[in-house]
């Protein structure tokens, strides 16, 4: 029998992620928020704000502090883009992340790098690192086809 407060089960589970697609516009500028990663996996090359899920911890809540954690921008409305889970996008193991997307308003474009992030950056959508961690280029390009749609 499990001692209480310990999960234990008879197959492999997955972890759940969360990552934030934040765009800020000028004029006809769009430009997407991306970290530096200050870790392994994939240290030092960019990626999505985001990250693990806290087993008491709602999605939406997730994203929110992840996203201040890691370049301290704050109160930018966020909604749910999708799921990704392909297989080995992680190599910590089998992991599926929701993407989130926001856009910045005028004044939110101001940020700074913390926890996992040793840098935070706003990149043109058309001069973006060619090689993101994780699958974030995959995400990136399905938000930008997302935001093309709705500007």
């Amino acid at each position: 029998m499990a001692k209480k407060g310990k999960y234990i089960y008879d197959w492999p589970r997955p972890t759940v992620s969360v990552d934030a697609v934040v765009f800020t516009l000028s004029g006809s500028k769009a430009k997407v928020l991306l970290i530096n990663r200050r870790y392994e996996p994939f240290k030092g090359q960019w990626a999505l704000p985001g990250g693990f899920v806290d087993i008491d911890e709602e999605l939406e809540d997730a994203v929110v502090r992840e996203l201040e954690e890691e370049t301290g921008l704050a109160d930018v409305p966020l909604e749910q883009m999708r799921a990704f889970g392909k297989c080995g996008r992680d190599p910590r193991g089998r992991q599926i992340t929701i993407a989130f997307m926001g856009i910045a308003t005028d004044g939110q474009n101001k940020i700074k790098a913390g926890d996992d992030a040793a840098e935070a950056r706003w990149f043109d959508i058309e001069k973006l690192p060619k090689d993101m961690g994780f699958d974030h280029n995959e995400i990136v390009k399905f938000a930008i086809e997302k935001i093309k749609g709705m500007i």
